[in-house]
This record gives structure tokens, C-alpha cells and sequence, in this order.
């Protein structure tokens, strides 16, 4: 996995006090090509595993997907909801997959946040989520996310 690439996506794409335009960051993650919303839970302590489900919304189809995954460095629960943009997916098959993403999640109640994930086909998702919980994480994740036959 390209984790430099991923992160400096990351900077670009999350950063408030860029001089850049909002355009230019953007630009930078590819072709928007699809939107997801994902819900899922996390338990760690120390080592963490994330599952959920989620929905894919490309070329005028709606796919249910699947998301497990794992964390270093983390402890807590939390119970995640997110919405974000697909960016060079240009086949569905291409989505299945693990992306990585190095992360961190401070949440006592509630709290926001954002990810910038990529898989080894070169689809990126940009996603912003609302976490419920007591949880607090620095650390490298990987997720897998499945489409349900």
C-alpha cells in the first residue's frame, strides 16, 4: 500500500490552513466516481477490530458492502457513522479490497473526523465520520471492504 501517498492526500484534503483551493485538493484524489456511507463499531485494547457495513452508490447502482478490519494503538469503543466520495473507481470489482489508512480518534461522547483510504487497485475514498463512544487511537488501520453477492 502507497501509506506516503495516502497521507499526503490526506494533508491536501483535510488541511484548514492550506493556501490551495478546495478544487486543487480535490483534484489531487482523482475522478470522483461514486459516494459511500459506512456504519461501523470499534473495541480495542491495544490491538482493535472494526466491523460494519456500508453502501456503495456507482454508475447508478447501490451495492451493500461488508467492512472488518484491525487497529494498532488503540483503546476503547466506539460506534462510527460516515458519508464520503469515491475517486477512481472504474469498475465495481476494483472496490473490493483492504485500504490502509493511518488515523487517530480522540472520542469521549461524541466527535468528528475524517479518513482518507486507499486499496491496491488505486480507488480512494475520502470519508467523514461522526463517532459515538469512549475511545482514543493513534495508530496505522486497515480495513477490508467486501461487496455482498
Amino acid at each position: 500500500m502507497r501509506f506516503a501517498s495516502v497521507a499526503a492526500v490526506a494533508a491536501l484534503a483535510f488541511s484548514s490552513v492550506s493556501m490551495m483551493p478546495a478544487a486543487h485538493a480535490a483534484d489531487a484524489m482523482g475522478s470522483p466516481t461514486g459516494t459511500i456511507t459506512i456504519s461501523a463499531k470499534s473495541a480495542d485494547v491495544g490491538l482493535g477490530y472494526t466491523w460494519g457495513d456500508g453502501r456503495l452508490t456507482y454508475g447508478g447502482h447501490s451495492y451493500k458492502f461488508s467492512v472488518t478490519g484491525g487497529t494498532i494503538a488503540a483503546v476503547g469503543f466506539s460506534k462510527i457513522e460516515g458519508k464520503g466520495t469515491v475517486y477512481n473507481l472504474h469498475r465495481v470489482q476494483d472496490f473490493d479490497g483492504t485500504y490502509g489508512a493511518a488515523h487517530g480518534e480522540a472520542t469521549l461522547g461524541s466527535g468528528l473526523g475524517g479518513l482518507v483510504l486507499e486499496n491496491k487497485n488505486g480507488v480512494r475514498i475520502k470519508i467523514e465520520t461522526a463517532t459515538k463512544g469512549a475511545r482514543l487511537a493513534g495508530s496505522a488501520q486497515g480495513l477490508t471492504l467486501t461487496l455482498e453477492k
